[in-house]
């Protein structure tokens, strides 16, 4: 990599808040210059040394014969136990220690393993000893009956092979945030083949182009959401199996759909039986001793990115979902945990030395580059987004300048505002913090904005139609009611989505079902709701029901999409017009197009005048209309004509509107 240099105008150095920290940005970019240089020595590429998957775990030789290797530096023996020996130790399925770096292996004949045998390790460590799923297995599996998991070989006798190639990026990601096992209707655990089947196909006429897929990595306990991961190479079994996921990722390909999964390497799960705790006896194998390696909020254990055999466990880790699945990018969860020591708990992060004070894990942020790296490096074409609430400088710039290289950041504080906004009058609702929020960004990265994702819903929250609407949701969401709040609730939800994904950066996110207004909140099977799963699935025949609110909103949301790929809204910087913070209104133009917004809760304006450019408008779309579950205030397609007028000798081109209360109008410029 090259130095650096102050002077020259990158996109860090041209932050002038910055200025003060550039040296200690020079330092993290000779850091991971260095680490990465270590890692893959003499001109070799990173990736090279991120396929520990291939070099560890189970694989089958070119001759047939089976081979095990597993790094246990603390160990002094371990022994392959399965359905291959009745799960009993015996000699020749003892593994032996190689020369080098806590290293062990065992090789098999080719009938000693086959194809659904399940097995596990035993790990003997001066003082104890445990079964271990192995770190780098395929495919670890829980049994029905006594919910116990382990390891299963994974070889059938014809895998799946993939037909179709990955659409190339969009110019902007409009990412449909999904689970697979709460996508059914039913109350039960939906599978791949189910999503691929019913919901992809959903997923591709509504218009979104990426899919992101959560609680995909093997989590031993279902309402985690996916995120207390204990084996990284594994799917989560309870959706199918690998030849599933890839049958999916595949069909979405077909469907012009990119594929990419949420990846937790911010922290793991505490479970010693099935995840990577005290794998070999210690508690610092992998993670951090003492209370470094402890999240206590979480209830899971801390990576030590300082260690290169961590880096690379996770490095393969990257790669292994790109190779074997053909997965388009990640969504790394956690990135503030990961970067902070405090984790990012209670801290506002309101100035700049935050970001390079001695609470930073420089350690953590360099793996993060190195990740960055790895993926590009295995796929050009691969998206990477970092979930980040501190708004780190350098996440979105390039690793040649010192940052982290994601492709894109989460614009995590516009849901919090519209949460904000939502529990309190709208008269109250401040216009010119509400578009600050949705387009404050920084320039040396692009963003992903949304109004909701599944956090906002996890049991003891709601979703934004629901914070919105509440109890009136279970009896007035058809049309023909008279509710005030349903009316209120369904003309914002409109307005909140159409203001969020019209002002986003460089993408729009929405989680399954909030297209059309979901209800309720998420809440997966457990002890305490008897393990139901009424809360843990997707109700799409209410926006299949013509009679229903729901309906209404997933055509608005249809529509929006499609607006905004048709005049490739992303590429164009958006231009406020006017903000009117006593009428409540909110004006603002992006390419072609022209948004506005009466927010105002009970005042509609005649005539309202806006200084616009010359010339003809058409009206595109009007979130009052009725196919939209509106009041119908406006008649559809309308052309509007701009009138000069003079003051002084000042030329002004006005428009004059009909702006009705809680209503956002879209407007094309022709010519």
């Amino acid at each position: 990599m090259k130095s650096l240099q102050l002077n020259r105008p990158t996109a860090l150095a041209a932050d002038p808040y910055l200025r003060d920290f550039l040296p200690r940005i020079e330092a993290r970019r000779e850091r991971i210059a260095i680490t990465a240089k270590r890692l893959a020595p003499k001109g070799k590429k990173l990736k090279e040394f991120a396929a520990g998957h291939e070099y560890f775990g189970l694989h089958r030789l070119p001759d047939g014969r089976w081979r095990l290797r597993e790094w246990a530096p603390n160990a002094t023996a371990i022994y392959l136990i399965g359905d291959m020996n009745h799960w009993q130790e015996m000699p020749k399925y003892a593994m032996k220690r190689l020369a080098h770096g806590g290293v062990w292996q065992l090789v098999l004949p080719k009938e000693a393993m086959f194809h659904g045998m399940k097995y596990k390790l035993h790990v003997y460590w001066n003082g104890g000893d445990g079964e271990r799923i192995p770190a780098y297995t395929r495919y670890a599996v829980q049994d029905p009956e006594t919910k116990l998991f382990a390891a299963e070989v994974y070889a059938p006798e014809k895998s799946y092979l993939f037909k179709y190639k990955a659409p190339d990026p969009p110019e902007g990601a409009l990412i449909y945030e999904a689970h697979v096992g709460m996508s059914g209707e039913t109350e039960e655990v939906a599978s791949f083949q189910y999503f691929r089947e019913k919901i992809l196909p959903r997923i591709a006429a509504d218009g979104y182009n990426t899919v992101q897929l959560m609680a995909i990595m093997n989590h031993p306990y279902y309402g985690s959401f996916g995120y207390h991961v204990a084996s990284f190479f594994s799917i989560a079994d309870r959706f199918g199996t690998p030849d599933d996921l890839k049958a999916l990722v595949d069909e979405a390909h077909r469907l012009g759909l990119r594929v990419i999964i949420d990846l937790i390497h911010s922290h793991a799960v505490r479970n010693e039986a099935e995840g990577l705790a005290r794998f070999d006896g210690t508690t610092y194998q992998y993670f951090h001793e003492g209370a470094r390696g402890r999240h206590e909020q979480w209830d899971s254990l801390c990576f030590d990115y300082g260690k290169d055999e961590v880096l690379h466990l996770l490095l393969s880790n990257c790669r292994f979902w790109l190779d074997e699945y053909h997965l388009d990018g990640f969504r790394f969860v956690g990135v503030t945990s990961m970067l902070y020591l405090h984790h990012g708990l209670g801290h506002a992060f309101q100035g700049y030395e935050e970001y390079f004070s001695g609470a930073v894990d420089e350690d953590a942020y360099t793996y993060l580059a190195l990740a960055n790296m790895v993926i590009h490096q295995v796929n050009p074409n691969a998206t990477t987004v970092a979930e980040d609430v501190s708004g780190m400088p350098g996440l979105g710039a390039s690793v040649e300048e010192g940052g982290c290289g994601f492709d894109y950041r989460m614009a995590m504080g516009v849901s919090d505002y519209w949460f904000k906004l939502f529990d309190i009058p709208d008269e109250n609702w401040n216009m010119y913090g509400l578009f600050h929020e949705l387009t404050n960004r920084r320039q040396d990265e692009k963003t992903i904005s949304y109004v909701e994702c599944h956090d906002q819903a996890i049991v003891g929250g709601q979703t934004a139609i629901f914070r919105l609407i509440g109890k009136s949701m279970y009896d007035s969401m058809a049309h023909g009611h008279s509710n005030i709040e349903v009316e209120r609730g369904v003309a914002l939800h409109k307005m909140a989505r159409l203001a969020t994904a019209a002002t986003a950066g460089n993408g729009y996110l929405n989680f399954m079902g909030n297209e059309f207004g979901h209800p309720e909140w998420i809440d997966f099977p457990r002890q305490g709701n008897g393990w139901s799963c009424k809360y843990a699935r997707r109700q799409w025949s209410l926006a299949e029901n013509d009679l229903l609110f729901y309906r209404d909103l997933l055509l608005f949301d249809n529509e929006q999409m499609r607006l905004i790929k048709k005049f490739d809204l992303f590429r164009y910087c958006v231009q406020r017009v006017l903000i009117d913070d006593e009428k409540k209104i909110l004006i603002f133009a992006r390419g072609a197009l022209w948004f506005f917004f009466n927010f105002h809760p009970s005042q509609s304006y005649y005539g309202y005048t806006v200084e616009v450019l010359p010339g003809e408008y058409k009206l595109l779309l009007d979130s009052d209309a009725g196919c939209f579950g509106g009041l119908k205030r406006l008649s559809g397609g309308q052309h509007y004509f701009t009138t000069t007028v003079y003051s002084g000798k000042t030329r002004q081109n006005m428009l004059s509107l009909y702006l009705p209360t809680r209503t956002a109008l879209v407007l094309q410029k022709l010519n």
